[in-house]
Order: structure tokens, then C-alpha cells, then sequence
């Protein structure tokens, strides 16, 4: 039994011990063999393995590859065993045998199912959210070099949407709405938060919206408020008023929100990835939960009991106390982005980058190894995008670089371009963003003083928990530095 068990931790050395010298020594070579090879394509082709891992025929091959490995080491491990049992044994030793050699089998069997239901449960997410561009339709997306997508892309625009259609809402309205502006060559990103109550939004005037909506997205005729011309109602309200406008798409809405958003902010919107909140909690979960810091009280539920989709005044069931490194799970996750009852527009937009700023974090490969089944099938009913799936090896790349590049938040000043969502400086805010993604120069050098400073050296003081001071108005700030713990803040 002791030789089985070397015979099944390497492959073909049951049949050297038992005799069988060839047939042992071309397995033996031959394992080692493909372990070297998958050595050398991990750490030196990893185009290669994103490339496969995103390429749903591939997938499946990969998935019949993973079996049929897995039955070869089986048949391996009981021709090793009868090779090698002694011819004289009692049927106790016979059984003993037997159910030890079952038990390596078993052992063989269950991560090599594990293994490929992981390979299937990529294919479904894969196929079933990043369909390719014959299999989908888009009124906005762009035409790229599938073999390097980011050739002619200095910066990638993606759409960022929260689609608010929860249990007992009616329609959808997507309260969130973040562009994610990356620079494709270092995966430096920066998050521009649009306000859901904002009215008027342009239309550029090659655009058949610009005709209908010549002086923005609201109805002159009306009241100075219009919730129903709000940023966030655009997603539901243009495709039912005007159905088929942009051409066609399997998301109107979405398109809608690409070319007014793009126009408002100055910029091409290449893609959108819309979030179903249905899913989220279940993908934070999966995850593991998300750390974040609390800097004030934020509530549980409540509405204001006014607008589209209320019903009715209630407040919130509870709060999510204030403190430092708070671990939530998803349902608390998802009020954290959320939660608004008594706190402001603002403070929530930021609540929303700092969830996506923790997201990134905490997706380890550790948590995505063991718990990848779970995580693709909350992400098949999470996710929408226009993303084709024959570029989404190049975003997955892309996302590897953001992952460790710096994130900032674009400050668009609220209290000189928005202080109501009546009438939004959209110039002003287009030049604080081009500002904002424009790239650094370096510093030029100066000349060194030829006198020597007389001035002490100080010695630096302890970093603070948070930082003294914000970023000054209308100037991008980090992430790290937006999200510390900060309990002087009040959310209002």
C-alpha cells in the first residue's frame, strides 16, 4: 500500500517498482513532462492562459482535458496496485488493499470534478455575459483591432451603472452612475460620480436625441423639478418614448446613457457594465465580504416616501455603527453603497467608489480559487455589459493593471457646478475632468544651492490615521486616502 501511494504521488513509478521499467519510465517522463510545460506556460504565457480561460470553445476542450487526466491517473494508480500486491494475501489484506486503493481513487476523483466544474462554471459566465459580437447587438460600441484592442485607445472609457430594481420597485432606475476612465498603458483609473437627480442631460448633436432633446434631456413645458427627466430615470423612460432611436441594441437604455453621459463629461464612453443589486450581495459573499471603513452612522433601508419608485415614508430598520475596518457581509455591503436616508448625495457617491475600491481589493486568488463556482454564478446575474468576448482577454489584462495602479476620485465641485440637479454646469465640469486625466509631466529639476541649508532636518511626525486635509476642490483625489477612516466626517 505504501508503493500505491508513491505509485499515485508519481505517476509510473507503481510501474518501475512492479517491474513494468518502460512503461513506468514514459509515464514518469511524461508527467513530468506536462508539469514543466504548465510550469513554463503559468510563468511565461500568461496571455496565453487569459486568452483560454476566456475563450468558451477552449474552455470546454480544457474541461475534457481535466477528465480524461483525471481517469488516465486512476487506471494508473490500480494497474500500479496489481502490479505490486503480493500474489499470497489473505482476503482481509485483499480488502484492505482494495479500499485503500478506493480511497486514492476518490481522492483523484473529487478535486479532478472540482476542477472542471470550475473550467464549466468560467464557460457559463463567460458565454453568458461577455456574448461576442455576432450573438449581440450595440448601438455604441466601438469598432477595435481584436488582436490589440488598445492600440489606438490611449484611455478607456467604461460606463459604470447600478441598476436599482429591487424587491417591490417598480421599473429600473439606475441610481449609480460612475465612469471609470483607465489609462490603458499604466491601468491608472479615475472614478467621475454622476449625480441621479441631475436634469438636462446633453446629447451630442450628431446624435437623433439631440434633435428630440435639443437643449438637454428634460421638458421645457414643465415644472422647474422633473423627477421623471432625472439622470437616473433615462435608462427606462428614453427606450419606452422613443423605442429604437439609437438603432439596434439589446440595451437601449444602457446606449442612451452612453452617449448623454459621454457628452455631459466630455468624453467617448466605450463600454457599459451595468450591476443587478440582486446579485451583488450574493458576489460580496462569495467574496468573502469586503472591508471597509465607516466614518458615520449609515442607514438600513428608508425611504422618503416621494419620487418614482417610493413606497411610501418609513424609516430605516437599523443602522452600520462608524469604525475602522469594518468586515461586511454582502447585505450590509450593499447598504453601505446604498444607504442614503438623511445623508447626502455626495457622501453616497462616495460610499459607491469606495465599495468598488474594496472590491478590487479583496478579490485574492486564494478566495477566487476555492470559491470560483459561486463567484461566476452570482456574476451570470450580476453583470450586463456590451463588452464582446473576443476582447475580453485584453480586459482582463487591463484589470490585472488596475489592480495595482492608483485610483482617484474626479471632484466635479458640487457647490459651484451642481448645486441643484436643475441645471448642471456640464462645460465647467467637462474641463475639470479633462484636467483630471490629462497625463502628469515630471517635475523639472532645479538647480542645487551651491550654500548649504542651515535649517534642522525635522523628524517626521506619525502618519495619520486619515488625511488633515481633503484634495482641493475639483482636483482628483486617491482613493486610499478618499476611503480612510475618518470620523470627523458626517455624511452630509
Amino acid at each position: 500500500m505504501g508503493l500505491t501511494l508513491l505509485g499515485a504521488l508519481i505517476p509510473g513509478l507503481g510501474f518501475v517498482l512492479g517491474g513494468r521499467k518502460k512503461l513506468g519510465a514514459f509515464v514518469i517522463t511524461l508527467y513530468a513532462g506536462l508539469l514543466l510545460l504548465a510550469a513554463f506556460i503559468g510563468l511565461t504565457q500568461r496571455d496565453t492562459v487569459v486568452a483560454l480561460a476566456v475563450d468558451p470553445s477552449q474552455l470546454l476542450l480544457a474541461t475534457g482535458g481535466v477528465l480524461v487526466v483525471g481517469v488516465l491517473w486512476i487506471c494508473i494508480v490500480v494497474s500500479s496496485h496489481k502490479l505490486l500486491r503480493p500474489i499470497s494475501l489473505t482476503s482481509v489484506g485483499r480488502f484492505a488493499g482494495s479500499a485503500f486503493v478506493g480511497l486514492l481513487c476518490f481522492g483523484i476523483a473529487v478535486p479532478t470534478t472540482f476542477a472542471a466544474q470550475t473550467v464549466m462554471a468560467q464557460r457559463d459566465l463567460v458565454g453568458g455575459v461577455f456574448k461576442s459580437e455576432k450573438d449581440s447587438k450595440s448601438a455604441t460600441r466601438p469598432n477595435v483591432d481584436k488582436k490589440d484592442p488598445w492600440a489606438k485607445t490611449p484611455r478607456l472609457n467604461l460606463l459604470l451603472l447600478g441598476a436599482d430594481d429591487g424587491v417591490g420597485r417598480e421599473g429600473t432606475r439606475t441610481d449609480t452612475v460612475i465612469v471609470a476612465s483607465i489609462d490603458t498603458k499604466t491601468g491608472d483609473t479615475a472614478l467621475i460620480s454622476l449625480s441621479r437627480n441631475w436634469m438636462r442631460m446633453p446629447f451630442p448633436e450628431n446624435s437623433p436625441l439631440h434633435k428630440v432633446y435639443p437643449d438637454g434631456y428634460y421638458d421645457p413645458n414643465g415644472p422647474a423639478e422633473q423627477a421623471e427627466y432625472y439622470l437616473d430615470s433615462m435608462y427606462e423612460n428614453i427606450p419606452k418614448q422613443h423605442p429604437g432611436i439609437l438603432g439596434a441594441s439589446d440595451n437601449e437604455g444602457a446606449d442612451a446613457l452612453k452617449v448623454s453621459v459621454g457628452e455631459a463629461m466630455g468624453l467617448d464612453i466605450d463600454y457599459y457594465m451595468q450591476v443587478n443589486l440582486k446579485g451583488f450581495e450574493q458576489i460580496i459573499d462569495a467574496l468573502g465580504g469586503i472591508t471597509v471603513n465607516i466614518n458615520y452612522k449609515v442607514p438600513i433601508g428608508g425611504d422618503y416616501g416621494a419620487g418614482p419608485g417610493s413606497n411610501g415614508h418609513k424609516k430605516p430598520s437599523g443602522y452600520l455603527q462608524p469604525g475602522p475596518d469594518q468586515k461586511l457581509g454582502g447585505r450590509d455591503a450593499l447598504w453601505f453603497a446604498r444607504g442614503r436616508y438623511g445623508l447626502s448625495d455626495p457622501s453616497r457617491q462616495e460610499r459607491q467608489r469606495c465599495t468598488i475600491h474594496a472590491l478590487v481589493n479583496s478579490a485574492n486568488p486564494a478566495t477566487l480559487v476555492t470559491k470560483y463556482q459561486q463567484i461566476a454564478a452570482a456574476g451570470k446575474q450580476l453583470l450586463r455589459t456590451d463588452i464582446p468576448g473576443e476582447i475580453l482577454g485584453a480586459f482582463v489584462e487591463l484589470g490585472l493593471k488596475v489592480k495595482n495602479a492608483n485610483v482617484t476620485n474626479v471632484d466635479l465641485d458640487k457647490s459651484k457646478n451642481f448645486p441643484t440637479g436643475q441645471n448642471p454646469k456640464y462645460e465647467a465640469m467637462r474641463e475639470l475632468v479633462q484636467k483630471a486625466i490629462q497625463p502628469k509631466t515630471l517635475p523639472v529639476a532645479s538647480t542645487p544651492s551651491s550654500k548649504p541649508s542651515t535649517t534642522p532636518t525635522k523628524k517626521p511626525t506619525k502618519k495619520p490615521t486619515a488625511p488633515t486635509t481633503k484634495a482641493p476642490v475639483g482636483q482628483p483625489q486617491n482613493l486610499n486616502d478618499a476611503c480612510a477612516y475618518n470620523p470627523n466626517q458626517t455624511g452630509n
